[in-house]
């Protein structure tokens, strides 16, 4: 199988591991910066090329796509699919699920549980936002933050008011959640790919810390999801189109939560934690479904 890995580099962790996981099973790979390809589309065709050179016949494509470039990356990725390659997650599935209050919204139609979350743009409406949402604390995320970055606890109700009127001073968009006491910082990260969860480890986070990511200093260990919480993390991937996802999740009294779906999952932490050799997870499933042929009704042009 000829395999592309879209990522802007090489070196890191994750596309490295692909890169090998792919190579140790017979496949021919290549790492491609979506920043240096460029797209021709006519009602002849698509077409692309990579520093000055014609891209063809891949039979699928891994996207690592960041978030700093996700509206360039996703059109790229579509532009692979248009041209018959199959990936595990689509573009469209990649830009639903990178904006947390459309992923929100999504998942909670089909009644997946979620924590309380409230969104508003005009200042007057703060304090009834608020009161929707119920007392502090509170938690407020940027809507298309990662690895803990611009999430923040607000305890008390006026730190909560502030807050978002700083937000709003900034134009940043953003929506604020109920505090989870009883998660007592710690999340459960399920590594889904096609319909299974291939290993999850438990994150704890620092003293001090609320946010459990391992960027913020967290720690992990491997862990056994319930059934239940295995069920949630691949319906949720499944939901938003995504064949390989990170769907993190808190145990809550009402039962699992899930907080978030990240489309593009680091590899490094829950392989050091688990021991689990999950490139190649992605990589077999990925080769599963070129050779069943199931990629052949892969385009979504849907913005649902």
């Amino acid at each position: 199988m000829k395999l592309a890995i879209l990522s802007r580099n090489g070196k890191l962790y994750s596309t490295r591991r692909l890169v090998e996981a792919a190579r140790e099973r017979g496949h021919t790979v290549r790492v491609l910066d979506p920043l240096r390809c460029y797209l021709r589309i006519s009602s002849d065709g698509f077409d692309m090329r990579y520093k000055g050179k014609p891209v063809s016949g891949y039979a699928a494509v891994v996207p690592r796509i960041g978030t700093s470039i996700t509206r360039y990356g996703c059109a790229v990725l579509r532009q692979f699919e248009l041209m018959g390659s199959y990936t595990p997650s689509t573009a469209t599935a990649i830009a639903r699920a990178r904006d947390k209050l459309r992923c929100h919204q999504v998942l909670a139609a089909e009644g997946i549980g979620l924590p309380a979350t409230v969104f508003g743009d005009n200042p007057d409406d703060t304090s009834d936002l608020l009161a929707m949402l119920g007392p502090a604390p509170h938690v407020v995320k940027l809507n298309e933050g990662t690895q803990g970055a611009g999430v923040m606890l607000t305890e008390k109700l006026s730190a909560s008011r502030a807050t978002i009127e700083t937000l709003r001073g900034l134009y940043a968009h953003f929506i604020v959640q109920e505090f989870v006491a009883e998660a007592k910082g710690a999340d459960l990260r399920c590594f889904v790919v096609g319909d299974r969860v291939v290993a999850a480890m438990r994150r704890q986070a620092a003293p001090g810390e609320f946010r459990s990511n391992l960027h913020r200093g967290g720690s992990a260990k491997p862990v056994r999801p319930s059934k239940a919480e295995a069920a949630m993390a691949v319906r949720a991937a499944r939901i938003l189109g995504l064949g390989v996802a990170g769907v993190d999740m808190i145990r809550s009294k009402r039962g699992p939560l899930v907080l978030e779906v990240n489309s593009s999952p680091g590899l490094e932490g829950i392989e050091a934690a688990t021991g689990i050799d999950v490139a190649g997870a992605v990589i077999e499933y990925v080769a599963h479904v070129v050779v069943a042929g199931q990629h052949k009704r892969n385009v979504d042009l849907t913005d649902s």
